[in-house]
């Protein structure tokens, strides 16, 4: 893990972030905790800095001391975040990396470790750690977490049609583009009920199926906006318009109550808004029709839309 002083950041000069003395503030904090050997407290004033000031500074504080506690999950999706904004910070690359490593995810990790080495040929950690992942990948790894993984990867795959649902369901699922039971993870209740046809009896009916296989609707969402959000990052490189995505969605000038939905869905950035579909939003009590035009129309302004179910 790279080694450093992860609490010695200053915002960024000239950003001007509307919350950017909050999220300092949070930062002191933080770092006091630390000093204080208090990290639940830091994890917790790192939390609001991000909520106050989503940057790659903040986003890479608030992963670090959660890897340090053993969060890994979201300590992983931290880093994510940091290195969705431009330019990513070598030691969020660096750290995903590693953690990509841990988990076996060696095609992961090659691709921090080449976007670190594109912009520094010559980075010493960088290069030695690229050699070691190239190993690993190479190697043949039969232990009890490979088969693990691949029963489950088996297990999203299967066709939803090979369950005992109703004709009605089976047939809005498929309207919907739902193929597979991974499909059927990435998406919320909001977004199935939002759909014509499709009513309580066949929510029921999919939730009591899937409760029987330990799994829920929604539970795979946030890789759905993850992979929303990487795509979209690629069709923008090259465009000089990557940056749009970081835009805090506190700068649209949306209407009061636009704004407040955003919020309960931890909405902070233009990235975060085109992760989510309609339906998704339209689940929030008091945003309605009026309220989804208008954040249509902000985001039409940006040359961006909201994420539909197929992507």
């Amino acid at each position: 893990m790279v080694k450093s002083d992860t609490l010695d950041i200053v915002i960024g000069a000239g950003e001007a972030q509307r919350n950017a003395k909050a999220a300092a503030e949070h930062l002191r904090a933080a770092h006091a905790a630390i000093e204080l050997g208090d990290r639940s407290k830091a994890v917790a004033e790192l939390r609001k800095a991000v909520t106050a000031d989503a940057t790659s500074q903040t986003f890479f504080a608030l992963a670090y001391q959660l890897d340090l506690i053993g969060e890994e999950e979201e300590a992983i999706a931290m880093y994510e975040r940091a290195c969705e904004i431009p330019p990513a910070p070598v030691n969020a690359l660096m750290n995903l990396a590693v953690l990509y490593e841990d988990r076996g995810d060696y095609p992961r990790a090659e691709r921090c470790l080449k976007q670190i080495l594109e912009t520094n040929p010559n980075h010493p950690r960088a290069r030695l750690f690229m050699k070691d992942v190239q190993a690993s990948r190479d190697m043949v790894q039969d232990d009890e977490t490979d088969r693990e993984k691949i029963k489950r990867n088996a297990l999203l795959d299967v066709p939803v049609t090979d369950f005992e649902l109703s004709v009605r369901a089976r047939t809005c699922l498929k309207k919907m583009n739902i193929r597979t039971l991974g499909d059927l993870l990435r998406t919320t209740e909001a977004e199935l009920l939002g759909y014509k046809n499709f009513g309580e009896s066949s929510l029921v009916e999919i939730k009591q199926m899937l409760s029987t296989k330990g799994l829920r609707l929604g539970q795979g969402v946030e890789d759905a906006h993850r992979a929303a959000r990487r795509r979209i990052l690629d069709q923008l490189k090259g465009s000089g318009n990557e940056q749009v995505l970081a835009k805090q969605v506190g700068e649209l000038n949306l209407s009061v109550r636009a704004r407040k939905a955003l919020q309960l869905l931890s909405i902070q950035t233009l990235g975060d808004l085109v992760s989510r579909t309609e339906a998704e939003l339209m689940g929030v009590k008091n945003f309605g029709a009026t309220s989804l035009t208008e954040v249509r129309e902000k985001l039409t302004e940006y040359g961006l839309k909201l994420r539909h179910l197929d992507e």
